[in-house]
């Protein structure tokens, strides 16, 4: 990723700074610890309506990355802000309150659906809501 975030439209609701995640490794009884770095230096801005996929191969950071932007790991060094609030070093009253801000979307490779259209996966949750979201209004893109 980019060192600068890209620019988005508005302000953004999820905005990391050089994020990173470095682990304290231990080599072996006499030897010490050495330092594993995760993650390196991620940046990026995110904006109401807008979303943000993180792929790459196994090992490359992908989980740790979300286990920090939701705040279930700190990072080693950046900033990370959720909703204006920049959540490094935040108190632990000030994370819970932003927790339901930001959530996971977990893949089960196993209830994969590959006949169904993106789309029409996207909108499944929307026919648990009652009738007052026009079929329209749901698959019409957030400005």
């Amino acid at each position: 990723m980019s060192e600068e975030p890209a620019t988005v439209a508005g302000p953004p609701v999820l905005e990391a700074r050089q994020l990173s995640r470095d682990y304290g490794v231990r080599r072996g009884l006499l030897r010490g610890t050495a330092t594993l770095r995760a993650v390196a230096d991620v940046s990026f801005a995110l904006a109401a309506g807008s979303t943000l996929a993180v792929v790459g191969e196994s090992g490359c950071g992908k989980s740790t990355l979300a286990r920090m932007v939701t705040m279930i790991e700190p990072p080693s060094r950046g900033t990370l802000k959720i909703a204006g609030t920049e959540v490094v070093g935040a108190t632990g009253a000030q994370r819970r309150a932003l927790r339901p801000v930001v959530q996971m979307v977990f893949q089960n490779p196993m209830l994969a659906q590959p006949r169904k259209k993106v789309g029409a996966i996207l909108e499944e949750p929307w026919r648990s809501i009652p009738r007052s979201i026009a079929r329209r209004a749901r698959r019409r893109p957030a400005p």
